[in-house]
C-alpha cells in the first residue's frame, strides 16, 4: 500500500479524545491531526515521539491530518487501525499470504453471525468458504513480541465466536493478525489487558479457527505485508 502522497515528519504533543493528536511539524507548525486509532496506543501516544502524517487534498475534511505512524526505538509502527484491511487486499490480490490463495473471489463486508459483517469471504468452486477476520496489531512492551489486544477488545472477542460458528457449519475460518511494526517477530495474545479475548483466541484454535500472523515492512511512502510471524501460545 503507497501512501498517495509523501507523509511530513512531526512531534507528537499529546494524543486525547481517542481519535485528535496535537503535533508540531518540523516546520514549527502545530496542527490537530485525526488519530485513526480506538485503542489504547501503548507506548505510542507518549508526548515528544517522532510522528509522521498525512494530508488530505478534500476541502470538505474537518481535519486535513492523519496521524499515521510513529516512531519507538528507531523503528516505525502503523497505527492507522483502517490500513489492515487494505493491505489485506493488496495482499491476497498479489498471493503475499500462501495460506490464503488459490481463491476465485474476495468479497470484502459480508453479512455474517450476529449482526456482523467479516472483513472478507473468500470463495471458489472446489473447495469450503473461507471467512476471514482482521485485526491490527501494535502493542510491543517487552522484547521482540507483538500482542493484541492493548485494551479490553469484546467486538474482537465476538468476532472468534462467529469463527467458530462457521467452522461447525463446514467452512473454514481465519483470524488474521496484522502486525505494523518492524521489530517484532513473535506474537501473543494479550493476557493481563484482555483475558477474556486470550481465553477466546486459544479456545477458538482448538475448535479449528486457524490464526495467522504477518509484519509488515513500513516506511514513510509505503506500507506491505511482508512475512509470517510465530504465535506464541
Amino acid at each position: 500500500m503507497d501512501f498517495p502522497q509523501p507523509l511530513t515528519r512531526g512531534q507528537l504533543i499529546q494524543r486525547y479524545k481517542r481519535f485528535l493528536a496535537d503535533i508540531v511539524l518540523e516546520d514549527g507548525t502545530e496542527i490537530t491531526a485525526h488519530c485513526p486509532n480506538p485503542g489504547a496506543m501503548l507506548g505510542l501516544n507518549m508526548p515528544g515521539l517522532p510522528v509522521w502524517v498525512s494530508r488530505s487534498p478534500d476541502p470538505k475534511r474537518k481535519l486535513a491530518h492523519t496521524l499515521e505512524l510513529v516512531e519507538v526505538d528507531g523503528g516505525l509502527v502503523g497505527i492507522n487501525t483502517m490500513h489492515p484491511n487494505r493491505l489485506v487486499a493488496e495482499a491476497l490480490a498479489h498471493d503475499v499470504i500462501p495460506e490464503l490463495t488459490g481463491y476465485a473471489s474476495h468479497r470484502r463486508e459480508v453479512n455474517y453471525g450476529v449482526a456482523s459483517r467479516v472483513d472478507f469471504l473468500l470463495e471458489a468452486p472446489d473447495r469450503p468458504r473461507c471467512w476471514l477476520e482482521i485485526k491490527n496489531c501494535h502493542l510491543r512492551r517487552t522484547g521482540t513480541l507483538a500482542e493484541f489486544p492493548d485494551c479490553v477488545a469484546a467486538r474482537s472477542t465476538k468476532h472468534l465466536r462467529e469463527l467458530e460458528a462457521m467452522v461447525a457449519e463446514g467452512d473454514r475460518a481465519v483470524a488474521l493478525f496484522v502486525v505494523q511494526r518492524t521489530d517484532c517477530d513473535t506474537f501473543s495474545a494479550c493476557h493481563d489487558l484482555d483475558p477474556a479475548f486470550a481465553r477466546g483466541l486459544e479456545a477458538a484454535a482448538q475448535v479449528g479457527v486457524e490464526v495467522l500472523v504477518y509484519a509488515c515492512d513500513i516506511t514513510p511512502s509505503e506500507v506491505r505485508i511482508a512475512r509470517a510471524m510465530t504465535w506464541a501460545r
